[in-house]
């Protein structure tokens, strides 16, 4: 059995076999769709009821699901679209595969009752194209749904008929972005579309379409069979329900992980078997690579949810909580960070394009012992030039990391400038700035 952790209800009862739609519905799969249809709830009623149970999007924006359902028009004759995003490339996220590999009929049934709430005829799933287990496992989980009458035509005998999609993505980060992923779908480049319009009013094809991650859809089945007050008592208010934590780095037990909204940290670490080697917890990022980076003594005090991260100077974006012990080096670890957004800047954008390769070329520079003095606020000032400035989030993703790096251990970029090398101690000694063992020294 896989463990999750006590407080889970959307992974619970998964032991990696039985996915099969047999297996779901013993477990209670359909039973919110049935529901539905069988006391003749209203679409309507469905929207408010996903809006009193506090969630909210599940991929890194946290945006109330319930709320974005509401945008798309009720009187449009037209096709309208629904698109789940499984485009999982945020570095340390891996919870969205999860869920599509032990759980892929979740996502079936939750799609089906946002489809029924917005209107939607067609819905597609765009899953990241680096996980193909997960997708060829997905199209199974499609043709059992098909062959037993939950997606086709006039679906359990009603008037309701929705067509569901698997689309295999490129591999692209900036895929993971609404608009991105959009045009990725329709056969174009993946590149992110000005917004305004927003995609309720223009957005696959041309139509309105509502975009939700995952886990999103998830949660929606058990809103339906509970209550949104049920789910919302199960977080705080304004971060309701439960939510998948990937923990990855300097931990004993790293893997997914799903608890409470409103979790103290310190309870989650101690989940995945507290420090590895029993060191001390020096920095996390709390929301994947994107987030703001939090000094551990911070964290520790740091309960789990959109708003007390977001207090703490962070966010929670997709969840992906990346541990590092005092042995890491800020200054390597940004470094790598930097490399990856200037690989996945689309260019669109000419802050973006230039300003992810400024930062990377300068972090590395520091690391590589050829650091000066003004780079730290050389850094700084390209990535205030950078954030808010871009057709999408990509841009303040890369910055929002060097901005926090160098906020909270400017004394390690300090050291690695006039030292040329770490000053991060490990068994055997310092470190250069290049990762070769030098002789300590006082």
């Amino acid at each position: 059995m896989l463990d999750y952790g006590p407080d889970a209800i959307l992974m619970k009862g998964l032991d990696g076999a039985n996915w099969h739609l047999k297996d779901y519905e013993a477990r209670g799969g359909y039973a919110a769709l049935k529901k539905i249809f069988s006391e003749n709830i209203t679409p309507e009623a469905v929207i408010a009821e996903v809006k009193k149970s506090g969630l909210r999007g599940r991929g890194g924006a946290g945006f109330p699901a319930g709320l974005k359902w509401s945008f798309m028009p009720r009187q449009y004759a037209g096709a309208k679209y629904l698109v789940c995003n499984s485009d999982e490339g945020e570095p340390g996220t891996f919870k969205d595969r999860d869920i599509l590999r032990y759980n892929p009929h979740l996502v079936i049934e939750g799609m089906l009752i946002a489809a029924y709430a917005v209107g939607s005829g067609t819905g597609y799933n765009y899953i990241h194209g680096e996980i193909w287990a997960e997708y060829a496992l997905f199209e199974q989980a499609l043709d059992e749904a098909r062959a037993a009458g939950y997606l086709g035509k006039n679906i359990l005998g009603t008037d309701f008929s929705f067509e569901l999609h698997a689309v295999h993505g490129w591999g692209a980060y900036i895929c993971g972005e609404e608009t991105g992923l959009l045009e990725s779908v329709e056969g174009k480049k993946g590149q992110p579309r000005f917004k305004p319009p927003f995609p309720a009013s223009y957005g696959l094809y041309g139509r309105p379409t509502t975009i939700n991650n995952t886990e999103t859809f998830a949660a929606v089945p058990w809103i339906i069979n509970n209550g949104g007050d049920a789910f919302l008592a199960l977080g705080r208010p304004n971060n309701g329900g439960t939510k998948i934590f990937s923990v990855s780095g300097h931990v004993n037990r790293p893997g997914n992980y799903e608890v409470r909204l409103g979790t103290p940290f310190a309870q989650l670490l101690e989940m995945a078997g507290g420090m590895r080697g029993g060191r001390k917890l020096k920095a996390v990022i709390p929301g994947g690579s994107s987030a703001p980076v939090i000094p551990g003594d911070i964290m520790m005090q740091t309960d789990l949810d959109f708003d007390a991260i977001a207090k703490a100077g962070s966010m929670l974006g997709s969840g992906a909580v990346i541990v590092m012990d005092e042995t890491t080096c800020m200054v390597r670890a940004l470094e790598r960070l930097s490399y990856f957004y200037f690989e996945e800047s689309c260019g669109q954008c000419t802050p973006c394009r230039e300003g992810t390769g400024w930062m990377y070329r300068v972090v590395h520079r520091i690391e590589h012992g050829k650091g000066r003095q003004e780079d730290l606020d050389l850094l700084s000032n390209v990535a205030d030039n950078i954030a808010g400035r871009t057709i999408c989030a990509l841009g303040d993703a890369a910055a929002m990391p060097v901005k926090s790096f160098v906020k909270h251990f400017r004394d390690e970029f300090q050291y690695h400038i006039e030292h040329q090398r770490c000053m991060v101690s490990e068994p055997g000694g310092y470190f250069t700035a290049a990762g070769v063992p030098a002789r300590k020294t006082a």
